[in-house]
Formats: structure tokens, sequence, C-alpha cells
């Protein structure tokens, strides 16, 4: 049943997924899965973050509070169209008490998706007018990427008014190792791959293979250095682009959560927080601080498979600037990441 394209007439049902435009509810129907469970297990438990929002489809839950039964949801009542026990923290235990069928929404991309639909999409429309790309469907295809999920709606509304869509054909270069950066970049039609010259290897090593969703070009404008890497077209797309000021007003700067030393060092001792090292190995070598994990920056997409989504990362650098970048990085992929204030500078001068 996972596998099968949900009808998103089904989330309709359901408040307040019934008030999503046409487009947003169709773009949330393919990210949710009907599920199927046995009577007797636990859906979510008393003190669970799971940012999950549940909607019951068939049978009935029981929410419980330690041992007590404090209500009955039965699938079709007027309590069953609203999410079960909704809130983080979870305040109870919802143990279903037959065989029911559910839905698991993720809830960052509903707030979202909900946050886009109340403020209005209006004022975007003629961005598109003559793309084969409608705007619901590139707004609803970056809306989807983690990197937008943390941004305040004002901001969401300037940034869609002011990205540019630029089209391309296969084969063409977006952006050239050595190059300024100018542009963030997020892909919403085509395939991109990404490169990287060596004094080894003229030709490039190939890194990443982007599709729809997936964004680039964000290093180079937050460290203020030249693009490390060519990203190239693979087949003919079209790529949505912020100019550099507006990325770092917009976008960088409500993503970033800088933390000073003595308060990083009491989430990395008190909560088991990482420190993330992304300067060069010869750098780390030299000199690190106790039990950091050394990425270089370059690296970081590559690697950030090998890295524990559920972890807390304090990324650092000798200044501040590429760990910012690091942070964007790992930011925009759903992980919680933040930035040493002042960099291994500051950090050398408090320990002293």
């Amino acid at each position: 049943m996972d596998n099968e394209e949900l009808d998103p007439a089904l989330l309709r049902k359901f408040s307040p997924l019934d008030g999503l435009k046409k487009d947003n509810l169709a773009a949330l129907a393919r990210k949710t899965a009907l599920k199927e469970i046995g009577a007797g297990r636990a859906l979510f438990r008393e003190g669970d973050n799971d940012k999950r929002t549940f909607y019951l489809v068939s049978g009935e839950v029981e929410l419980r509070s330690g041992e007590q039964t404090v209500a009955v949801i039965r699938s079709g009542t007027v309590e069953a169209r609203n999410p079960l026990a909704p809130g983080q923290p979870r305040r109870f235990t919802a143990r279903t008490a037959t065989d029911v069928t559910f839905l698991a929404v993720d809830s960052d991309l509903l707030d979202v998706l909900l946050t886009w639909d109340q403020t209005g999409s209006y004022e975007v429309n003629e961005l598109s007018a003559d793309s084969p790309v409608s705007s619901d469907d590139w707004m609803t295809t970056l809306l989807q990427t983690k990197a937008f999920h943390r941004i305040p709606p004002s901001n969401l509304q300037a940034i869609f008014m002011r990205m540019q869509r630029v089209s391309y054909r296969a084969g063409e270069v977006v952006i050239k190792q050595g190059d300024e950066g100018d542009f963030f970049y997020a892909i919403t039609s085509g395939r991109c791959t990404v490169t990287r010259e060596t004094p080894l290897n003229r030709e490039g090593i190939k890194l990443a293979e982007l599709g729809p969703g997936d964004t680039f070009g964000e290093e180079a404008l937050i460290s203020e250095s030249k693009r490390n890497a060519t990203v190239t077209m693979v087949s003919e797309g079209s790529l949505m682009r912020l100019n550099k000021a507006d990325f770092n007003t917009l976008l960088n700067e409500p993503m970033l959560h800088w933390v000073d030393y003595d308060d990083a060092t009491g989430l990395v001792e008190g909560s088991g927080a990482k420190w993330l090292d992304v300067r060069l190995p010869s750098e780390f070598d030299a000199w690190h601080l106790p039990g950091a994990i050394n990425v270089p920056l370059y690296f970081l997409r590559l690697k950030i498979k090998q890295l524990d989504p559920k972890a807390q990362y304090i990324v650092v650098c000798d200044t501040g600037r590429r760990s910012s970048a690091g942070a964007f990085v790992l930011s925009e992929r759903g992980f919680e990441a933040m930035v040493l204030k002042g960099g291994l500078t500051a950090a050398q001068i408090a320990r002293r």
C-alpha cells in the first residue's frame, strides 16, 4: 500500500489539508503514503518529537496518558478530520484499538505549503507566464526542499519575486570552477553534473549529479571565494537563480545559527553535539578541537551521507567564513547545524 500513488481527494477529507490549493495538495500527496498497522501498536508515544502529522483513515485509536485512556478516536467522525493529538512533544500515546490505516504527513512540509497558500502566490505568476514550467510547479518544487523550510514567510515571498528563470541546453556550463560567485541556483527541471578539476585530472572528477529540487552555488557566495566546482547540464533544463545580495539577505542569514565558544562547548559536553571542522586536512592536523571530525568544505556534499542526521553539529573553521558555508549546506539538507562565532581564532582566545 505504501508504494501506491495517493489520491489527493483522500487528503482533502482532512483539516487543514482541505484548505490547500490543488497543486500543493497534489505535491503533498506525492510525498505521503497510506499505511496500515495492526491492533495494539503505537503510532507515536508520549514525549515523542517525530515532526509528523497523523490522520486516521480507518479503524480506532486510543489516546493514552500513562496507563489511562483519555479519548478514543474513530475514523469518519468529526474528531478524525483533525490531526491525531497534534503538538510536539507528544502529550499522549496513540495506540491502535483495531487494525487501522493512517496517513503520516511531513509536518515541516505541510507547514510550508500552508504558509505559502495563505500568503498568496499571485504576485509571482508573471515570472513564468511564457515558461513551459508553471509558477506553481517550480514554487512547489522549491517549497519541498529543506532549504526553504526555515525561511520566514515574508522572505519566501521576496525570494520568489526576485528569482529569475533561466533555460539551459544539454552540455551548457552553468557555473565554472575558478569563477567569481554571483548566483544561487535551484533546479526545477533537467539534470546537472558537478565536476572538480585537480592538478592530476584536468578533465575533472565527477562529484555528483543533481536533479529537480537540488540547489547549488551557495559556497562561493557565503565564503566570498571562487567557485570550487563546475556544474554542467546533462540534459535540457530550467533553473531558478537568486543573486548574491538577495541570497545573503533573504536566504542565508535566516538559516544560519551562530553560537559562541562557551555555549558551543556546553552543547558538546552536555548534549552530545559534535564539532565539525571544514578546514583542509593540513590545517586540521596542525591543530583542532578535541573530538572534532574533519570534513573539508569541498568534500562536504560528497561525504554528507556519512554524517549522522540525528546529531547536532557545530561547524568550525579558522574565521567562520568557510564554516558558515558548511552550516548552510547541512541546514538545507535537514541537519541541525550551528556556526562557531569568530571561528577557531576566537576558540583559541577563549581557551587561554
